[in-house]
């Protein structure tokens, strides 16, 4: 079978390197030093490729790792959990002094609505709710159902968090006790500046904590936590780090978490009460995600082969580079100007030809196995395109062939004028 997937991989380069076309130059990656793996085997072998922002595709070896059963008290397993608590504060590069990493059980919304559960308080408690796409709005959603009372400040979906504004608001009113934000907003593929807005969050409202949103980023792009006084920062296991879905955590300034005893409106998503879980008895309160932390600890390894957010991020911006360039070829326009460098996902505008319609576009595309994303914005036309989680060159070149093989079917010539 090994054999057999390396010639399919040879013959698979010399068929698209050999294609007349626009996207024929492009090179696969290799020549800047991205390889194969045997992880990332063939792509027949692979069966279908998520170019979404979740769920990701993740590696054979990630999956295998969740196969043994193991009790939530096994002290195996209470090492495994210990390990990747301590290593995403690692990731995140924060003291293990000042930070501790709380998993949850769930998708990463959970420990999101755990954040906004948790840290504000019951009584005189209100958010500053910094939003530029539909994950900003979320929280807003979940503030709305928690009946916590809020301010959402919007921003265009194609443009930054303005901190300018984000001053202005803070000095005008000292009623905020958390400001949000998220800082890729896989809406669009916007990168907010959490830095920036952090460090005025604090010059301003000192006793006001920080809570940044960085489940689409965390692991890929670097954030410096300590420079935006960052004090709860969230992600899953499902994200750049490439483990499988089942559950999320939150980092979280232990100073700031301590202040939260008895703010929660739930007792599953009580932050507070879960860290003193797992402080005293390195036991969840509830049945964890056994299988799937097992799966973590084995992505976190791949993670550290491939050289940490340093090599994980290069290959991400490779990826981004040419389905970039190749989409650029093909005639199709961005949603964002060329002020945005992000490289976690990118939004593109419907072409305006009549023969294309999305949903056509999307299914011949999903019947070959390469799954796109509809968009997410508001004001616009756009599906989207992720260029995370198992994907390397030689996947986001073979997609830009189909999208091609695509449009040629609909009847949509190429390039787009």
């Amino acid at each position: 079978m090994e054999e057999i997937s390396r010639f399919c991989g040879r013959a698979f380069t010399r068929m698209v390197l050999q294609k007349s076309s626009p996207i024929s130059a492009l090179k696969y990656g290799h020549r800047r030093g991205f390889t194969m793996s045997r992880k990332s085997r063939s792509i027949a072998e692979q069966g279908k490729k998520l170019f979404t922002p979740g769920p990701l595709g993740t590696s054979r070896t990630v999956r295998e790792a969740a196969l043994p059963d193991l009790g939530s008290r096994d002290v195996v397993f209470i090492d495994k959990v210990k390990y990747l608590r301590s290593r995403l504060v690692q990731i995140a590069g924060v003291s293990g002094e000042d930070y501790t990493t709380i998993p949850i059980q769930g998708s990463g919304t959970f420990a999101v609505e755990a954040v906004i559960q948790t840290a504000v308080p019951r009584t005189g408690g209100k958010v500053l709710l910094l939003e530029n796409g539909a994950y900003g709005k979320r929280i807003g959603k979940v503030c709305d159902y928690i009946g916590i009372p809020y301010h959402k400040e919007s921003f265009p979906e194609n443009k930054k968090v303005d901190v300018n504004r984000v001053a202005d608001i803070l000095r005008a009113d000292n009623s905020f006790t958390l400001v949000s934000v998220v800082h890729c907003e896989t809406s669009s593929g916007v990168i907010n500046p959490v830095v920036e807005v952090g460090s005025v969050v604090r010059e301003i409202r000192p006793d006001c904590l920080f809570f940044v949103d960085a489940m689409s980023s965390f692991g890929a792009i670097p954030l410096d936590m300590t420079a935006g006084s960052v004090d709860f920062m969230v992600s899953s296991a499902n994200k750049c780090l490439q483990g499988i879905p089942g559950f999320s955590y939150t980092v979280a300034r232990k100073s700031a978490l301590q202040k939260c005893k008895g703010n929660s409106r739930s007792l599953s998503l009580d932050l507070y009460d879960q860290y003193q879980g797992l402080e005293d008895t390195g036991q969840f309160r509830f049945t964890p995600a056994t299988h799937t932390m097992l799966a973590f600890c084995q992505a976190l390894k791949e993670f550290d082969d491939e050289g940490g957010l340093q090599g994980r991020s290069a290959r991400y911006i490779e990826n981004r580079r040419i389905i970039r360039e190749g989409m650029k070829k093909l005639g199709f326009t961005e949603f964002l100007d060329d002020s945005h460098d992000g490289y976690i996902i990118t939004s593109y505008n419907f072409p305006d030809h009549p023969n294309f319609d999305f949903k056509i576009f999307y299914s011949k595309l999903n019947e070959k196995d390469q799954v796109i994303y509809p968009g997410k914005v508001l004001n616009a036309d756009c599906f989207r395109i992720g260029n995370i989680g198992d994907l390397y060159p030689q996947d986001m070149t073979h997609l830009l062939v189909c999208i091609e093989e695509v449009c040629n079917d609909m009847g949509i010539p190429l390039p787009l004028s």
